[in-house]
């Protein structure tokens, strides 16, 4: 039952703040500069298999991704012509580490509701440094009781954070935008999920499958979670 809940757990990216909308800039660029090699739909798909190829080796965020672009790069243009857009994709990379966290709607307000009732965390992917940085400029890391940023989110890496939080299974809540990475694993062990989809999903983190579970409620807003968990 959600009222035995002790901890929530937020995803940060497209959940707290914005994040894919600039992947898919970076993405339209990425096609653009490639454009004077192979149409853009074959660069789309270049790009793709080198990231799908490099994830388990590199894992999460804008500096991953950079290194399969560069890859990428190299692959279509060639070693001698590829040098002044290798040049472009680390401009471009630096650009988007530079970029303003910008809040989700509402994202403020839920944290300050529910900090008093519960302890909130972040559970996130993504590079430790990119991902503390975004943390430290969001201006809401204080509303944190324990931050916590994964290199994975499977289900032994939740059963890992549950342990160190010190709650059972059914004490813990998950929210995020993701099906494969906040709510499926989550669920298999038996805790909580709040799924609030964001109106666009990175590639390798759709799922087809449909996902039905007592456990798990579906939101259109982070705002509507709290007639759900507000106990005073």
């Amino acid at each position: 039952m959600i009222n035995k809940v002790k901890v929530i757990a937020f995803d940060a990216d497209d959940t707290l703040w914005i994040c894919e909308p600039y992947f898919q800039e970076l993405n339209a660029q990425f096609l653009d500069m490639m454009a004077d090699f192979i149409p853009p739909q074959l660069a789309a798909q270049e790009l793709h298999k080198t990231v799908g190829e490099n994830i388990s080796l590199y894992g999460y965020g804008i500096k991953p991704y950079s290194l399969s672009m560069i890859e990428t790069v190299i692959r279509i243009a060639g070693e001698e012509r590829s040098g002044k857009y290798v040049k472009k994709v680390i401009e471009l990379a630096q650009e988007m580490l530079a970029k303003p966290i910008e809040l989700l709607d509402d994202v403020e307000l839920v944290l300050q509701s529910l900090r008093a009732e519960y302890r909130i965390a972040v559970a996130t992917k993504g590079d430790l440094l990119d991902q503390e940085r975004k943390l430290k400029n969001s201006g809401i890391e204080h509303y944190f009781h324990h931050i916590e940023i994964m290199s994975e989110k499977h289900e032994n890496d939740y059963s890992r954070l549950i342990k160190r939080l010190g709650v059972a299974p059914d004490e813990f809540l998950m929210l995020g935008n993701s099906l494969k990475s906040d709510i499926i694993p989550v669920l298999a062990l038996g805790a909580h999920a709040i799924h609030i989809p964001y109106y666009v999903t990175w590639e390798f983190e759709r799922v087809d499958e449909v996902v039905s579970h007592p456990n798990l409620k579906t939101l259109t807003s982070i705002k509507e979670v709290l007639p759900m968990l507000k106990r005073n």
